[in-house]
């Protein structure tokens, strides 16, 4: 399964449903990265230094750092969701579904209604 670093904001449950779905899930607190206010580049670097594919609902700001350093071990941003375990699910569909994570943005969303 996915190696995975959850940036500071991305929820604690989504981490705990996914472990559960076997992925090895490394948190910016486990880390020692909380309350840092490490700019985004540098979670990247971090995430990409330790083969880990970026994991968080800050989809404007990933997305920009997806165009300029194409080189990095993935991200996947994602829209939040209440349903925790059905945001853990999507997640994962999308990492089964990708034929390669690094270098890669996936985008998972709320479905519509």
């Amino acid at each position: 399964m996915a190696r995975l670093y959850a940036d500071e904001q991305f929820p604690y449950q989504v981490v705990e449903h996914l472990r559960d779905l076997g992925h090895n899930v490394l948190t910016v607190q486990e880390a020692g990265n909380a309350n840092l206010k490490i700019p985004d580049d540098e979670v990247l670097a971090f995430g990409s230094s330790n083969e880990r594919v970026i994991l968080t609902l800050n989809r404007r700001d990933l997305k920009r750092l997806h165009r300029l350093q194409r080189t990095h071990a993935g991200i996947i941003i994602c829209t939040d969701d209440a349903d925790r375990s059905r945001l853990a699910q999507r997640i994962h569909a999308a990492i089964l579904a990708a034929e390669l994570l690094a270098n890669t943005l996936i985008s998972v969303v709320r479905p519509v209604g």
